[in-house]
């Protein structure tokens, strides 16, 4: 399901905005920044400060993940449900060495969110569709930001 491709931006881009649905029936958007690719199907991140999050999958169990390339203008959108492995159990103890990369900030972990990707799909801007190139939206954006 998460292809090589889809992995390596994840790696790049380690910021994702995660959506869940709120007790109320709400949407909730949260920026997350401790996100990995665990393998082929599951994307895991550490809960730092995610009271929300965590009490969302506790109501539905269901999460989806954006990552953007902000300078490209593309990325990937996953979806699927989510568990919430809490520190102190086994399965929170087997996941941690994944998020070594993270050093001392995994000291801090309250648990591990593991979403299974039940669909992966593409995001890309509207300039792709009046036959920019990747390359050029690229240099525009870098430019943008470089400039501000």
């Amino acid at each position: 399901m998460i292809t090589e491709e889809m992995k390596a931006l994840v790696r790049r881009h380690t910021l994702a905005f995660v959506a869940s649905v709120g007790v109320d029936g709400t949407p909730n958007l949260s920026p997350k920044a401790t996100m990995l690719v665990l393998d082929d199907d599951h994307i895991a991140f550490g809960h730092l400060r995610s009271p929300n999050t965590i009490r969302n999958i506790e109501h539905q169990p269901v999460l989806e993940l954006n990552f953007i390339d902000v300078f490209a203008r593309k990325g990937y959108r996953f979806k699927g449900p989510a568990t919430y492995e809490k520190r102190g159990t086994d399965r929170f103890e087997s996941l941690l060495p994944c998020f070594a990369g993270w050093g001392a900030l995994c000291e801090d972990f309250l648990g591990i969110v593991v979403v299974r990707v039940e669909r992966a799909l593409p995001v890309t801007s509207p300039a792709y569709d009046h036959g920019a190139t990747e390359v050029d939206i690229t240099a525009q954006w870098r430019e943008h930001y470089l400039n501000m």
